[in-house]
């Protein structure tokens, strides 16, 4: 019996603390910064990739580029922003790494 109220104080007891702490936004500056990053590389993607639009009509056997940067680079610069800046900007956790280094 008493370990049932001991239990029940303990919990309590950590429902408060959650509660006097309250919600913290799970980015930190450092997070934001690299999103920021990831979202120029995209920006810049877009652009190089509508440079290669050209005044010319499309010709029935193919288009005619006329900016390499715009099917080499452009793509490159997307893929790198999609799938490895902004994941990595949100995933990233700074927090622990500066608890890390606070202990030792």
């Amino acid at each position: 019996m008493a370990n049932k109220k001991t239990a029940n104080v303990r919990r309590k007891s950590a429902k408060s603390s959650e509660a006097q702490r309250g919600w913290e936004f799970p980015l930190e500056r450092k997070n934001l910064l690299w999103l920021g990053i990831g979202l120029g590389v995209i920006i810049i993607g877009f652009l190089l990739m509508s440079t290669g639009i050209s005044e010319d009509p499309a010709l029935t056997t193919g288009a005619k580029w006329n900016n390499p940067l715009a099917i080499t680079v452009a793509p490159i610069l997307l893929v790198i922003g999609y799938c490895g800046i902004i994941p990595f900007a949100i995933m990233k956790n700074f927090n622990k790494n500066d608890e890390e280094s606070a202990k030792s």
